[in-house]
């Protein structure tokens, strides 16, 4: 309960549930005690769902607080169901039902989508791991999906990357060098023309702040200086190597990004900001490309200690290692690993809600939705 408490406090009252879920339903689990109290606070109707968990008995009190829920106007969803969840009782007042993927075999999951779905509810296969687990639940019929698939990778088996793709990433090594060769980047992105017009649009808006007109790749660079390059090509360069990727997933990198970024200097690492915004940006690269993680990285160029953070290796220095798991761990909602991770790292799990917030908003004010 204090859990869903907490989600609710920093998201209704910290920072406000538009900025964080632009535009998006949120799904917030309830507990019993959470489900039937209706005093604690004003829920809003539509942009959030009271997600029921799969431990609540589905007594008389239950039912009540779920029929005044429904009559209000709320959106309810059954979570992690499977064939036999007592839940099931309460099928008629949900709005969505959650179906464990896990747990359940292909043939169960088709019989709860043929028994439940109908208009006025969605079906959601839930626990999604891979493409494959997509593509499955695709197949059996149903509305939405959930899980960590868009982050797993395909891996191509060696096959040659494009040719489009391969000079992204080239841009993508370029800027790992300790000091940028900006005539190098100037030739590499006039061979790109929508990263071209992307930079010079920005740069001439009101947002930049430039009095005069910028006309040329080379006064864009000059403006830009080396470390804003830096972030401005990889938030340009990986949606493009994404296009054709889930777009979920260019959203997880560039929170991954903001957010290590913003731990750089609360865990001493403040001289490496634009490393530790990098870490999180390339944290996807497999899943992009569609080759070994360790591989393209080695490609890229970056930084040793990095690489080994990013790929779990057993030498890898420990607060980097420590940053990449905590920043994993919330995106998660892996509690009990943000709180011990934190721990180790000196800082509250509330101090890591605002810097996840912020975060968030930083990525909307790059890709508003």
């Amino acid at each position: 309960m204090l859990a869903s408490l907490h989600v609710l406090s920093e998201s209704l009252l910290g920072f406000g549930l538009e900025a964080l879920l632009g535009g998006k339903r949120g799904f917030v689990n309830f507990p019993r005690q959470l489900l039937v109290c209706d005093e604690f606070i004003t829920l809003p109707k539509g942009s959030l769902v009271i997600e029921i968990l799969e431990s609540v008995v589905p007594d008389a009190e239950v039912v009540r607080a779920c029929r005044r829920l429904r009559a209000e106007g709320r959106l309810l969803a059954l979570d992690d169901v499977g064939p036999n969840t007592p839940t099931l009782a309460l099928a008629d007042f949900a709005h969505f039902l959650k179906v464990d993927f896990t747990t359940t075999s292909s043939e169960e999951r088709k019989a709860l989508v043929s028994r439940y779905r109908r208009p006025g509810r969605l079906l959601i296969a839930e626990k999604l791991e891979t493409p494959q687990d997509f593509l499955c639940a695709r197949r059996e019929g149903f509305d939405q999906f959930q899980g960590y698939f868009f982050a797993k990778p395909v891996i191509l088996a060696r096959q040659e990357i494009p040719v489009s793709k391969f000079n992204r990433l080239r841009l993508l090594a370029e800027i790992q060098r300790p000091e940028l060769d900006f005539k190098r980047i100037e030739l590499l992105l006039k061979g790109e023309i929508g990263l071209c017009h992307r930079l010079l649009r920005y740069l001439n808006s009101a947002r930049f702040g430039v009095r005069f007109r910028v006309s040329s790749i080379e006064q864009c660079l000059t403006l830009l200086g080396e470390e804003e390059l830096r972030r401005w090509i990889a938030l340009a360069v990986i949606p493009a190597l994404a296009a054709d990727k889930a777009g979920p997933l260019v959203e997880t990198a560039v929170v991954r990004a903001e957010l290590c970024e913003l731990l750089a200097p609360q865990v001493g690492l403040e001289t490496r900001r634009s490393e530790l915004f990098l870490m999180g940006m390339f944290s996807l690269l497999d899943a992009v490309i569609g080759r070994p993680l360790e591989e393209i990285l080695a490609e890229i160029g970056l930084a040793d200690d990095i690489c080994d953070a990013l790929t779990a290796k057993p030498n890898s220095p420990r607060r980097l290692a420590q940053v990449y798991r905590l920043v994993t761990a919330y995106e998660k909602g892996d509690w009990p690993a943000v709180a011990s991770t934190a721990g180790e790292l000196g800082l509250t799990p509330d101090s890591i809600s605002e810097l996840y917030l912020e975060a968030v908003h930083r990525h909307r004010a790059v890709f508003p939705a």
